[in-house]
């Protein structure tokens, strides 16, 4: 469909001058049970604005404000500290739960939770003080990860040092909560050695030559604040320079970590629209003519097609909470095995969680019938949203190394996407 141009739709040209209110310290979550329940809790609050949002495509800065001050963004803080340290699939679940009420404030704080597990496996003792006690304190991490314009992946964004300090220089995109972040954990390139080795430099988004811009026009997660950024000379700190390469040369459950919170994201997106779906064909859908019924909830192929997507979900959900303990085994005793099978258990979760989420998202437009596309209701949005965020990266690409790992034993690589 065509969506309405708004004043939040910016020229991919024009940098973004509100910049996020300074942090202020968060409550503590202690433990796994009270950050599920904070999540229930704000996901009640988030569901009754998230059609309105996504209509007027209408950036959430209060939302998010909200969802800070709960504590959320810190409970992947250690316990050593002062965070809960919670576990994996803790972790997926709140993403889930806000996800089911509105798809682009569950993924907001993905990478937010990915540049806290970089700093984990590869900073410093120092780095680690710092940069927890910002969470503590309230700081959002946004992300500048990726870039396009090059078909073979390869990273244009440098770290260059010279005798008037160190400097980054390129530009991003995809770059999902960056427009409400206190700082951006940004993938750079530096050549040392003759080789490239990767970093991951935590910049804050106030500094001089930062220019995050709000060019995402997807027709899905459309206020995620997944735009551009711009980085002109920035100068940074070396404190603030993270290691990454070591990350990726020796085994971490840095990717299997990152991929499980992308199954939380469709998960939850097909949650919420398995509950739109129920209520819509109890009060509004009408039941076709050859069911003989009076009503579509009476349906006898409805009904069997609700059995096959809240069986899915279910188990989606059980995938999920099985590599999430694989994931904390791969966090406490990091190998190749344990990281290779946490990285497939994570696979199969995905895969479980793609096929699910679109699953349930499509049953809520076929059974309810044309009078489920009205605008107002803005139904699409499940299908818009999970069918945006399963582009991430592919699923054949799961499914070819759950089948490598399980008949050869192939171990997955290990990247941000797997």
């Amino acid at each position: 469909m065509t969506l309405p141009a708004t004043p939040a739709t910016i020229s991919a040209t024009t940098p973004i001058t509100r910049i996020a209110p300074p942090p202020s310290p968060v409550p503590r979550i202690a433990s796994d049970a009270e950050a599920l329940e904070a999540a229930r809790a704000l996901a009640a609050d988030f569901a009754a604005g998230a059609a309105g949002r996504d209509l007027e495509r209408r950036l959430p800065w209060e939302e998010i404000e909200r969802f800070t001050q709960t504590g959320l963004w810190a409970i992947t803080v250690p316990k050593a500290y002062g965070g809960a340290g919670v576990k994996a699939a803790t972790v997926a679940q709140v993403i889930a739960l806000i996800s089911a009420a509105d798809g682009s404030l569950g993924q907001i704080p993905q990478n937010h939770y990915y540049a806290l597990e970089v700093l984990r496996n590869g900073g410093t003792e120092a780095q680690k003080r710092f940069l927890y006690e910002r969470v503590l304190a309230g700081e959002r991490f946004g992300n500048a990860l990726a870039e396009i314009g090059a078909r073979d992946y390869t990273r244009r964004t440098r770290l260059v040092r010279d005798p008037a300090g160190w400097y980054v220089e390129g530009r991003k995109y995809y770059c999902t909560g960056s427009l409400f972040a206190h700082r951006i954990p940004t993938l750079v390139n530096a050549e040392e050695d003759g080789r490239e080795v990767a970093y991951l430099v935590f910049i804050p988004r106030d500094a001089a030559g930062v220019s995050v811009i709000d060019d995402w026009d997807g027709f899905g997660q459309r206020v995620t604040g997944s735009g551009s950024i711009l980085f002109e000379r920035v100068k940074v700190e070396p404190e603030w320079v993270v290691p990454f390469q070591a990350s990726l040369d020796r085994p971490t459950a840095i990717g299997p970590f990152a991929q499980i919170l992308h199954a939380g994201i469709d998960l939850g997106i097909g949650r919420g629209a398995f509950e739109a779906t129920l209520p819509f064909l109890r009060e509004r859908a009408r039941a076709w003519i050859d069911a003989k019924v009076e009503r579509a909830s009476e349906d006898p192929l409805t009904l069997h097609a609700i059995g096959d997507v809240r069986v899915r979900l279910a188990a989606a959900d059980a995938l999920l909470e099985r590599a999430g303990r694989h994931v904390d085994a791969a966090q406490a005793a990091p190998d190749e095995a344990s990281v290779a099978a946490a990285s497939v258990a994570v696979a199969e979760a995905r895969a479980g969680s793609h096929r699910a989420g679109l699953l349930a998202a499509n049953k809520l437009l076929e059974l309810g019938g044309t009078s489920a596309t009205g605008r107002a209701d803005d139904l699409d949005r499940y299908w818009r949203n999970v069918r945006t965020h399963t582009l991430h990266d592919p699923v054949r690409w799961k499914y070819h190394w759950i089948g490598a790992y399980h008949l050869n034993g192939r171990l997955p690589p290990r990247h941000g996407a797997l």
